[in-house]
Parts: C-alpha cells; structure tokens; sequence
C-alpha cells in the first residue's frame, strides 16, 4: 500500500468519519466500535493525529498502514509522557481505529511522581537479597539507567547499531567511561549506554553461546547475556525491596536514581543545569527533557 500524502491531521479526520454513528444509541451499541457522540469524535481525531505524526517521525507508515504493533510501540512511547487520563484516550482512539483490543497500559509519568526514592544504601542492600542474574541487573540499571526491558535488548554497539533517524548529541557519553553498548527501548528507538567497565566485564562472563527467545509482556525478545530483566526482573526487585526494607515502590525507581547521578556528575563537569539535562534526557531514551523532570 502507497503511504498517504495526508496530513496526519486530515488522516485523523478521515479515519474518524468511517467510525462515526451519530445518532444511534451509544448505550445500545456499547461494542459496535463505531464512536456515537460528536465529542469523542473531535478527541479521538485529535489523539489519532497525534499518532499519525509520530508514524511519519519514526517512518513506520501511516494510519491506513498501521497494525497492533505500532500501536503497542506508540502506547509503551506515549506511557512515558503524558497521565494515565490522556494514556487511556489514546488507547480507547487506537482501538476504535483498528477494530482490535489493546493491553491497558501504565503512565510511567505518575508511577514516578507518586513514588518515594531508594537510596544507594538500600538499592545496595536489595541487591543483596536477589539472586546473581537480578542483582546484575539491579546494578546495570542502577549505573547506566536503563528499562527493565531493555536488559533483553542489550548488544555490543558492533552488533546492533543506534537508530539513525533522530539527532544524537555529540556529547552524549561526557564523563562516561566504557565500553559502548546499545538496547532498544520504549517505541523501538535503539540508543547507546555506556556501561563501566568492571560491569562490562562481569558481562561478558555470562554471555549465552547462543541468543535464547524471551517473552516478556506478550512481547518477544532475543536475549544474548544470563542477566535479569523485564517482568521476572522486576518482580525479584520488588520481593526483595519488600523483605529487606519492608516495602517497594518498584523497580523502575532505580533508573531514577542513575538520572539524578547522571544530571549532577554533568554539573560538575561545567554543564548548565540545561545542558545537563539535555544531555541525559537522551542519554535515557528520551528527547524531551521536561519528561527528566519527573525522575528529578
């Protein structure tokens, strides 16, 4: 199928129209998938927009081309900058679109604001209560910020090289010392971390002699390293959070811990406060730095 020349907006529209039922009872049509009201039809054209520009961004198509797979691409994006309100919207929208279920997701957005910050006391001391494969995995993301996901993902730089479609800094590794590894994170985008090399090496020791196939929240991964991550990953933090301090907040509260180090160890090297944290908004996947606010 040829892309759309569409506007995402008029693409929005479009797709809107062939769903519209104006008139019919919502309440006696709950699961036609055909939108009744002319509100929803204006929010959910807005939120399909908002899609379709991202779409064209990251050159996976448009909105008559889309599939479930774009779409849980864009969510898990979407879950990292706007509130649980707006991440439903955009679900409900989607749905509609494609005529299919989706997962419900989670903001991440008020995960983080409502959580309480572990130290690196306490981060250490739940460390020590996991097994070898978690606690590995605890300290990759305690010191180089990564997802829980994202452990699946991670490569040598030679081996799966960054995502060439968005503007890296150049100074993206200041103060980092390592070697360079890649992970593919929230939306697909694949990005560099640094990782020290004391972890490196430790690493490499557990490298598979061949990837192993991991299914981690329906979805499919080929794991190259014997280390902890996605789901089992963070269900071993929060048990031993849970047994050693008596509570959890979760485990995607230690990449939080890395962003603050990592904005700090920046101001120390001269950068604005700006700059800083610029520099690791992307350095953690994102290119927003008022999503950094939140770990911050």
């Amino acid at each position: 199928m040829m892309p759309s020349f569409r506007s995402p907006k008029a693409q929005a529209d479009h797709a809107i129209r062939q769903k519209l039922a104006i008139g019919s009872s919502r309440h006696d049509n709950r699961d036609d998938g055909m939108v009744h009201s002319l509100g929803t039809a204006r929010t959910y054209a807005e939120t399909l927009g908002t899609f379709s520009s991202w779409l064209k961004e990251e050159r996976l198509g448009d909105l008559r081309s889309v599939g479930r797979e774009e779409a849980l691409r864009y969510l898990a994006h979407r879950s990292e900058e706007v509130g649980q309100q707006q991440l439903d919207k955009d679900r409900q929208a989607i749905q509609i679109h494609l005529g299919q279920q989706l997962p419900r997701g989670m903001s991440e957005i008020e995960t983080i604001k409502s959580a309480t910050r572990y130290t690196k006391e306490q981060l250490q001391m739940v460390r020590e209560h996991q097994s070898p494969p978690h606690a590995m995995a605890t300290e990759i993301i305690q010191r180089c910020g990564l997802r829980s996901h994202e452990l699946l993902t991670l490569r040598q730089d030679s081996e799966q090289p960054r995502s060439t479609h968005r503007e890296w800094r150049s100074d993206l590794h200041a103060g980092q010392d390592g070697p360079v590894y890649t992970v593919v994170g929230k939306g697909g985008l694949c990005r560099e971390v640094v990782i020290p090399a004391d972890i490196a090496a430790r690493l490499e020791a557990v490298r598979l002699p061949e990837p192993v196939i991991i299914v981690d929240r329906g979805i499919w991964y080929k794991s190259c390293y014997a280390v902890g991550g996605g789901q089992a990953w963070s269900a071993s933090f929060s048990a031993a959070s849970r047994r050693v301090l008596g509570w959890s907040d979760g485990g995607h509260q230690v990449r939080g811990c890395w962003a603050r180090d990592r904005v700090a160890a920046l101001q120390e090297m001269g950068y604005s406060i700006a700059d800083a944290k610029a520099v690791c908004s992307q350095n953690l996947g994102h290119f927003r730095s008022d999503v950094l606010e939140y770990y911050l």
